[in-house]
């Protein structure tokens, strides 16, 4: 029960992604054809929200549900890790024209498929858990 409105946040959420259809494979693939402005659009705005509400944050007018003050770690710096992991990530995506968090909506849109591509992304994260100390960081 305690999870409750973290589970109507994501249905709702994912109501959204549905009907914009940003999980629409057809989207998906007009955007990696440079057909449709679209998905651009859909992430664009979705970057330039992440920033002003980073920067809120940051400067204390967003609070946590507990009122402490949010507090974003810096990341480590490294072009190659970015750079490899968004290629792959990219590669990922437009073979099975979905992102990670949209497997989960078409799942629940009824398309079963889904299952084979959440199973091997979970694979994924556990063979780089596994070789995680042996890659570059």
């Amino acid at each position: 029960m305690k999870y409750l409105k973290f589970l109507l946040v994501g249905v709702f959420f994912g109501i959204i992604l549905v009907k914009s259809e940003a999980v629409s494979w057809y989207r998906i693939y007009e955007m990696f054809r440079f057909q449709s402005f679209h998905m651009y659009g859909i992430i664009s705005t979705a970057i330039v929200s992440g920033i002003l509400f980073l920067q809120f944050s940051k400067r204390g007018y967003i609070k946590s549900i507990k009122g402490a003050n949010i507090f974003v770690p810096k990341k480590e710096k490294g072009i190659t890790r970015y750079f490899v992991g968004g290629i792959i990530f990219g590669l990922g995506w437009a073979l099975i024209g979905t992102c990670p968090g949209p497997m989960y909506i078409l799942l629940g849109t009824g398309v079963f498929s889904m299952f084979i591509v959440i199973a091997a992304a979970i694979l994924g994260t556990f063979i780089y858990g596994v070789l995680k100390n042996k890659l570059p960081h």
